[in-house]
């Protein structure tokens, strides 16, 4: 009896600090869903994301990179690129929010037709280990052949602070 009541006890403060360390997360970063002016959600906004400063995040306040092999608008991503890689897709005319810059949004065309958003000339991705708003997993790194960097809000690659 007194075994299954040490285990009972010890299963339950194992709980409680899995809820108190879950309750304690968070970044440091400032990252909010970008909205229009009418307070729809938009396609592309700006968020401050701690040590990379103000950068571009699609409607979920998850990080947009630029990826360095692109040629003008010409996306270099497809196949396994652009599952780890998801280009950021538009059916219609992509929206912007806060700090991000209308003369600068734009769309290019894939190899499937489909439409993906363009920043400053950048065909712009997400990173599919960025989970939640606030997540730069990938800031900075070489893969399928290029650098994969966040964009700024004038449109230009973010690099990642030197202790990084």
């Amino acid at each position: 009896m007194t075994r299954k009541i040490s285990f009972l006890a010890g299963a339950a403060a194992l709980l409680l600090i899995a809820l108190a360390v879950a309750g304690c997360g968070g970044s440091s970063s400032d990252t909010a869903t970008p909205t229009t002016a009418s307070g729809s959600s938009a396609t592309i906004g700006v968020a401050n994301e701690g040590g990379l400063g103000k950068i571009l995040v699609d409607s979920q306040g998850r990080t947009l990179y630029l990826f360095q092999k692109d040629s003008g608008t010409k996306s270099a991503c497809t196949g396994a690129c652009a599952i780890n890689w998801p280009p950021l897709m538009v059916s219609g005319k992509p929206t912007e929010g806060d700090g991000a810059d209308a003369s600068l949004v734009g769309t290019t065309s894939r190899l499937d037709g489909k439409r993906q958003v363009t920043y400053n000339g950048h065909p712009v991705y997400l990173f599919s280990g960025d989970k939640q708003a606030g997540d730069t997993n990938r800031e900075g790194l070489n893969a399928f052949g290029g650098g994969w960097y966040a964009l700024s809000a004038a449109g230009d690659q973010v690099n990642p602070p030197a202790n990084s």
